[in-house]
């Protein structure tokens, strides 16, 4: 079978994200086998083929009848995703920044920088870590991890006043 060769110029892919939003189970395998065996990618497709995939995966998963989840939920799984697929060395903590948000100003207090006390915490413990497991690190990296073991929050951060809810 001839495959066709395509360029995200092309804008195949943005049907395939249309497409993934219906997917059923029954369906998952013929479209999972469709972008990988119809097209052949390059560099950029290739990373929509797999996206395109996996989403079609959650929404027949999320269609089938134990499915059904909240957006709270959806956040959860969107943030497993993310500590699993790239961030699996993570040990403090993410942050996704929704910029468009800027255009509004009751959203003023999300550009602030500020750390909330258990990242800070977590941020001083890894840095204790860091400290005892990398002797040989540059004088400068030792200072900086040192200075945040003491309690100095870098790069102009604060903590987040915390509500006494």
């Amino acid at each position: 079978m001839v495959k066709e060769i395509i360029t995200e110029e092309m804008g195949v892919h943005k049907d395939w994200y249309k497409q993934a939003k219906e997917m059923r189970l029954e369906d998952l395998p013929n479209f999972i086998n469709r972008l990988l065996d119809d097209y052949e990618h390059d560099y950029g497709t290739i990373c929509h083929a797999l996206t395109a995939g996996a989403i079609a995966t959650l929404y027949a998963m999320n269609n089938h009848e134990q499915g059904g989840i909240t957006g709270f939920q959806a956040g959860c799984i969107m943030w497993e995703f993310v500590r699993s697929w790239i961030y699996t060395d993570n040990k403090t903590s993410l942050k996704i920044t929704d910029f468009d948000k800027m255009l509004y100003p009751q959203y003023a207090n999300s550009f602030e920088k500020t750390l909330s006390s258990t990242t800070w915490e977590a941020l001083r413990k890894e840095a204790e870590v860091l400290l005892e497991e990398n002797k040989g690190a540059s004088p400068i990296v030792i200072e900086h991890w040192k200075s945040i073991v003491n309690g100095n929050i870098p790069f102009g951060y604060k903590l987040e006043i915390e509500s006494e809810d």
